[in-house]
């Protein structure tokens, strides 16, 4: 088996798993945005259901193929992801604002003032459960490298196929490999599941 038929079914299953976490995320959107998710979805369902005969005919094509599904599918899931935090987040300010405060609320300190305000300013990013339970001070450090760390030991295809272009590089680069800082997701995961 050549390293293009490998990478080509290395991207049929990203794509086939990118199509059932589209599918699983589109139960929880509005109505609108999942139609649009359930329709890219089953377009990377499709694309990852290459024939052995066509795979061994033109494997780059067809990995191109599935390469591009998963990135409309990644594209259409952030943008409704975003635009559920953006709803989600407009809905808290609508009910803080709407809330009568009482005089004990008035007479917050200085503190409390600051510490809401640099809230409010910081992005809508997902944090761990770690990262919620550690104090103000260990939180501000980046929890990034951790995360990365802690993944790399499961070795599971699987897994690869769920982590960012950026955790796989972090991955390659752990592992001791070279020439991965251009392979697309499909030929990261392929590259480290082999």
């Amino acid at each position: 088996m050549t390293k293009a038929t490998k990478s080509a079914e290395a991207a049929l299953d990203a794509a086939a798993a990118a199509a059932k976490d589209a599918k699983r995320l589109s139960k929880t959107l509005p109505k609108k945005d999942a139609r649009k998710l359930k329709s890219l979805a089953e377009d990377a369902k499709d694309a990852s259901k290459a024939t052995k005969k066509k795979i061994a005919r033109s494997p780059r094509k067809v990995e191109k193929k599935a390469v591009a599904a998963i990135a409309r599918v990644e594209r259409a899931a952030d943008r409704a992801e975003a635009k559920l935090a953006a709803g989600r987040e407009s809905k808290v300010k609508t009910q803080t604002s709407s809330a009568k405060k009482s005089p004990a609320a008035k007479k917050t300190t200085l503190a409390t003032k600051t510490a809401s305000a640099a809230k409010a300013a910081a992005p809508a990013t997902k944090t761990t459960p770690a990262a919620k339970r550690a104090p103000r001070a260990t939180a501000a450090k980046s929890p990034a490298p951790r995360t990365t760390r802690a993944r790399a030991t499961a070795p599971a295809s699987a897994d690869l196929a769920s982590l960012t272009v950026l955790e796989l590089r972090d991955r390659a680069r752990a592992a001791g490999r070279t020439g991965f800082s251009r392979l697309t997701k499909a030929q990261l995961v392929a590259l480290l599941s082999s």
